[in-house]
């Protein structure tokens, strides 16, 4: 039996959830439950966090490419936990490194309690994360994410150490978000297909489509951060950091050096100032850095669909597809 036709752009998270919703509910009973601490203040952040949750697209991977191969079992529901608390520790601790008041709308843990408590929630996030696949016995999970952490790590480092010497370098770019954002998506999907499959090469297999599509999820991401409209965040915050993305990074390359050697001195010296952070966008624009980088993302978006076909097809592998095109037409 063959998908039908893919996108219906009316599609919401909610509709995408149906074959998994149940499964979600109970996660999400799961991840309160593991975010629970006898310490009242922290009790009441981790409160906090549950109650402002995102999308949860992570966890629907690890549901979803469970259901592709088989039942969702508890070993799934441990594997989908350990992903969302890593993915709030490392969100908690973002909001840290970043001086960002602000997270899905509300306002970030350290806005609330202060740098030094919101590191230590975020200690406390990932600790639980660990102990969690330990009191489980999850030692495969343990090791894929692990060694996620480990390269998220190594790819914000690096992308701090690169955006000292504002060097543009396309292979740079793909080497960090690889790193820091694309690995967790293929850790996702690993540590789901995991927790019913005992084949490695399958399981590699779908870690490889989680990560391409995480590609695809990064580059939609820094798009972000040149277009107008209700995106979440504030336009230029990349340029305000001095960080080097894809539509700017093809934009200089294009660009006379006289010209690019002046982008790049305002990034440098003057991206305090909103009206060069505005300059930047439009010389980003203009010069076709937005055409480009939309165009790597659907290279992504097709090698992932590529990947998927050669999935078993049922109503979790739909619903995957659909997860995948959310991702790379979302609005915010």
């Amino acid at each position: 039996m063959q998908p039908p036709k893919l996108i219906n752009k009316k599609l919401t998270l909610d509709m995408i959830k149906h074959p998994i919703a149940l499964e979600m509910k109970e996660f999400e009973l799961r991840f309160r439950e593991a975010m629970k601490s006898r310490v009242a203040l922290l009790d009441r952040i981790t409160y906090y966090i549950a109650h402002r949750k995102g999308k949860q697209m992570r966890p629907m991977f690890v549901l979803l490419a469970a259901r592709i191969f088989g039942e969702i079992n508890d070993s799934t529901y441990t594997a989908a936990s350990m992903v969302e608390l890593l993915h709030t520790a490392t969100l908690v601790h973002d909001d840290v490194v970043d001086d960002s008041n602000r997270r899905r709308g509300f306002f970030s843990i350290n806005a609330l309690w202060k740098n030094k408590i919101a590191v230590l929630v975020g200690d406390y996030l990932f600790s639980r994360g660990f102990l969690l696949s330990l009191e489980n016995k999850e030692y495969q999970i343990l090791e894929i994410l692990s060694e996620t952490i480990k390269e998220m790590s190594e790819g914000e480092l690096l992308q701090l150490s690169k955006s000292r010497k504002l060097e543009p370098n396309e292979e740079v770019y793909f080497k960090i978000i690889r790193k820091k954002t694309a690995s967790f998506f293929g850790a996702a999907c690993s540590v789901g297909a995991a927790s019913v499959l005992k084949e490695d090469e399958r399981v590699a297999m779908v870690g490889k489509l989680g990560e391409t599509i995480g590609m695809a999820f990064q580059i939609k991401d820094d798009l972000f951060d040149f277009q107008k409209g209700p995106i979440g965040k504030p336009r230029g915050i990349d340029i305000k950091e001095k960080k080097l993305t894809l539509p700017l990074i093809y934009a200089l390359q294009q660009a006379q050096p006289s010209e690019a050697k002046r982008i790049l001195k305002i990034i440098k010296n003057q991206s305090h100032k909103s009206s060069r952070v505005q300059e930047v966008i439009d010389f980003t624009i203009s010069s076709g850095g937005l055409e480009y980088a939309t165009g790597k993302m659907h290279e992504y978006r097709k090698q992932a669909l590529d990947m998927l076909a050669e999935l078993p097809y049922n109503p979790a592998r739909e619903s995957f597809e659909h997860l995948l095109m959310y991702v790379t037409d979302r609005k915010n």
